[in-house]
């Protein structure tokens, strides 16, 4: 009787869900000073892992939940801050500072006697901050390569601040301008190619972007390398220092906007590596949805994306905290193993541990999530993965409203321009999956943030993530801009 009324009286947070219950991280202990900047997956159930100082390990049993089982052989070394590795065709490819490389072993020793510059046409200096991130190889054989700024500000290496896609046989082709600090990329499963770049000239916020090509990605730091090449068109107009995105884009044709903007600190402030969901389910509801690490954080969110008149917009929310390292790259396995990548490299972040691997796993139970959200002429859809009881879905229930971020040559931005978003109707689907939120207006150039924390299963479950945020960048009815007004600056006494 004891046991019985002690287990009644105990508090409900102790049997509170958490992500833990459904997303668990197994830590895959590192070489001391070991920090993880890149890692591919390798067949055999092995995976390639590089330190941003410069060693490439092989490791065997990284799917092993027993670390004693863990084996690590060095493949190569001497490489310059690797940020990039593709196995394909038998060859580790690899993208460091200043060239894309080639790696094997040919006399099975396990370390690579083989070394093929493969391309280095892009200039690098001895600033620290020309950091250089590589994605596996596209559809059609090629490197893409985002090259920050000099100092993530300046531009005073050819094409920086530019991507480029690097062939098979060794061939540069300049792709986009207008990138500023990125910090991870990542493709989908159409095939297109996403970075994500961070807070500071030019971007308001973190945030995801679609490296389309011939595109403008909004930083016009390194424009002058127009000069280098004709392969994505003239120069990109000068945009307005102090405007919108929504603004400058109907002057730069060419301007491409973030697909999905990471609201300051609520999403974590430094946006990197992107991984795929392409696994059929071993990594529970989110097939083809793609997940944003944050190094300062130590965080990933969750990407919900839809094309909307030809360009990328959609739904972002937290999907698991608590990781060793600040996160940089993440890396989808077959059998639904998510590969992250640690390194906090004297920054701040979260996570404490210098560097760290570690390994996230569905444990096949569903969270109470909202699944994705896609925008209608009057408002949005809502889906969940479980279904919704109908009671707690009312227009008093959800708490909305809209920001935008001045676009300025000056570092990031508070968010500004706010409206509150007025629900006028909300209707829930019959099966209780989803449900129809209308709103009076959608501003066109505003993240849409909602508080769905009111909201319960209809197994009377709160949703594990209830805070939202939804990109608009198009439109399907009628266009609303909120006029800017930005802050005044406060004179110094």
């Amino acid at each position: 009787m004891l046991k019985k009324l002690l287990f009644f009286f105990l508090p409900f947070a102790l049997f509170a869900e958490s992500e833990n219950d459904y997303y668990t991280i197994t830590d895959i202990p590192v070489p001391e000073g070991f920090e993880v900047s890149c890692i591919d997956v390798l067949p055999e159930n092995k995976i390639a892992v590089g330190s941003r100082k410069g060693d490439i390990y092989i490791v065997e049993n990284a799917y092993d939940n027993d670390p004693k089982n863990d084996k690590w052989t060095l493949f190569a070394t001497g490489i310059h801050e690797p940020l990039g590795l593709s196995y394909y065709k038998g060859w580790l490819w690899c993208t460091q500072r200043p060239e894309v490389t080639r790696m094997k072993d040919t006399d099975g020793d396990g370390f690579a006697d083989i070394y093929e510059c493969i391309s280095d046409d892009w200039g690098i200096d001895g600033n620290y901050h020309e950091y250089a991130f590589g994605t596996k190889h596209d559809k059609d054989g090629n490197i893409w390569v985002v090259l920050c700024l000099t100092g993530s500000g300046g531009a005073a290496s050819d094409f920086r601040g530019w991507c480029v896609r690097i062939t098979e046989d060794g061939e540069m082709i300049p792709t986009t301008s207008g990138i500023r600090s990125p910090g991870g990329m990542g493709i989908n499963h159409k095939g297109d190619v996403f970075y994500g770049d961070n807070q500071g000239l030019w971007n308001g916020t973190s945030c995801v972007k679609h490296l389309k090509i011939g595109s403008f990605q909004g930083n016009p730091t390194g424009n002058r390398y127009y000069a280098l090449t004709d392969k994505i068109g003239p120069k990109t107009p000068e945009p307005k220092s102090g405007s919108r995105i929504v603004l400058e884009r109907e002057k730069i044709k060419n301007f491409v906007p973030p697909a999905a903007n990471l609201p300051h600190r609520k999403l974590g402030s430094s946006t990197s590596g992107i991984a795929l969901d392409d696994t059929n389910g071993k990594f529970g509801p989110f097939e083809n949805q793609l997940f944003a690490n944050d190094q300062w954080g130590s965080l990933i969110s969750r990407l919900a994306l839809e094309e909307v008149n030809g360009v990328y917009q959609g739904m972002s929310i937290l999907f698991r905290e608590g990781f060793g390292s600040g996160n940089v790259p993440a890396v989808m396995a077959e059998d639904g193993s998510l590969f992250i990548g640690g390194t906090n490299r004297g920054w701040a972040s979260a996570g404490k541990k210098p560097g760290a691997l570690e390994r996230v796993n569905w444990t096949g139970k569903i969270p109470f999530e909202i699944h994705s959200m896609q925008i209608t002429k009057t408002g949005f859809n809502l889906n969940f993965t479980k279904k919704v009881d109908a009671s707690s879905l009312n227009p008093t229930s959800i708490k909305a409203n809209a920001n935008s971020w001045i676009y300025q040559s000056g570092y990031g931005s508070p968010e500004v321009d706010q409206v509150d978003l007025e629900i006028t109707d909300l209707k829930v689907a019959a099966d209780g999956m989803s449900a129809h939120i209308t709103l009076d207006k959608i501003y066109k150039g505003h993240n849409h943030n909602f508080d769905f924390s009111a909201i319960k299963s209809a197994e009377g479950k709160n949703l594990l993530h209830s805070q939202a945020y939804y990109t608009v960048n198009e439109v399907l009815g009628e266009v609303h801009i909120v006029p800017p007004k930005n802050p005044e600056k406060k004179k110094k006494k």
